[in-house]
């Protein structure tokens, strides 16, 4: 039994077919089959079951490919590691976010990044999903995830960097601008432009909501925060958003930010398989984007457009 044979093993196991992976490995459809007959005669256990359409693991063969999985993962990323020692510290940071996080969350982390460390590089991989990403942390695909934080994963490590408020972007002509205060019963009667379906952020708010008795029918949906604050700001309709934690807002912009804080905050921030097994890389980058998260946080005055209720 060799690593050739686990790893061809397992590319079989996910591509469901011996001919594909011989393909994908520029071999014979025979080689294939021996290294899973290796396996087999190691374990003393069939592993795959032939079917006409290609193969399937059997009950004994997911459990090794479970176990292969993270024994493969765990030791390319501990090789992956040991050659940017030698190099010096060159390499890659691989992460899974979303376009409006780069911009929101990591713009001046990632200038400084570069200046830091010019021989690395940031390989981004966008989604619109936690469990997108969660699952790319598991496989061993990126180093970082930038995600909503809500309970617990399984062979997941979360680390909380920042809570984000919610807001309500409307246009300055908005009558609703006008109230003194914005409260629950408020929401029902906006013209409300509803975030990604399967976000965490939208689950976030309607779980709020439903505890409040609040339910919002929506007429237009988007695919990420930007685009709800832009409609707002056409008149398209209303967006509750996460308070981003910097000035998003141009200057001359029509938008009002009002404050919602009968909704619990958003909490977001890393998931990593293990924390001890980072790069020192990717441990760099993420405590360049904690600590850009926290300074505009704690530095940045409120938007003139932004007040708490009754203010």
């Amino acid at each position: 039994m060799t690593f050739d044979d686990l790893r061809v093993f397992l590319a079989v196991c996910q591509a469901g077919n011996l001919s594909a992976v011989a393909r994908d490995l520029s071999c014979t459809q025979p080689a294939v089959s021996q290294h899973v007959k290796r396996l087999e005669q190691a374990t003393g256990v069939r592993l795959l079951e032939r079917r006409p359409d290609g193969v399937t693991p059997t009950p004994e063969g997911l459990l090794l490919y479970a176990a292969a999985s993270d024994g493969i993962a765990g030791l390319d990323l501990a090789l992956r590691r040991l050659g940017e020692f030698a190099r010096g510290e060159a390499g890659s940071v691989r992460l899974h976010t979303g376009a409006t996080t780069i911009r929101h969350f990591m713009s001046e982390a990632i200038i400084e990044f570069r200046g830091r460390f010019p021989r690395a590089s940031l390989d981004f991989r966008t989604t619109v999903s936690s469990r997108q990403s969660f699952d790319a942390v598991l496989e061993g695909s990126v180093d970082l995830a930038w995600v909503t934080i809500n309970g617990t994963v399984p062979g997941v490590e979360l680390r909380p960097v920042v809570e984000l408020p919610w807001v309500l972007a409307v246009r300055d002509d908005d009558p609703i601008v006008r109230r003194a205060a914005i409260g629950p019963e408020d929401l029902t009667v906006i013209r409300h432009i509803r975030l990604p379906e399967h976000s965490a952020s939208r689950r976030h708010l309607d779980t709020a909501l439903t505890r409040l008795g609040i339910h919002l029918t929506s007429e237009t949906g988007v695919t990420d925060w930007n685009t709800a604050v832009l409609l707002a700001e056409l008149g398209t309709g209303h967006a509750v958003v996460p308070a981003l934690p910097y000035k998003s807002a141009a200057a001359g912009s029509r938008l009002r930010y009002l404050a919602l804080p009968f909704i619990p905050p958003l909490p977001v921030g890393w998931a990593v398989r293990r924390w001890d097994a980072l790069t020192p890389l990717a441990r760099a980058f993420a405590d360049l984007v904690e600590r850009q998260c926290r300074t505009c946080l704690d530095e940045e005055p409120p938007l003139p457009s932004e007040r708490p209720c009754g203010g």
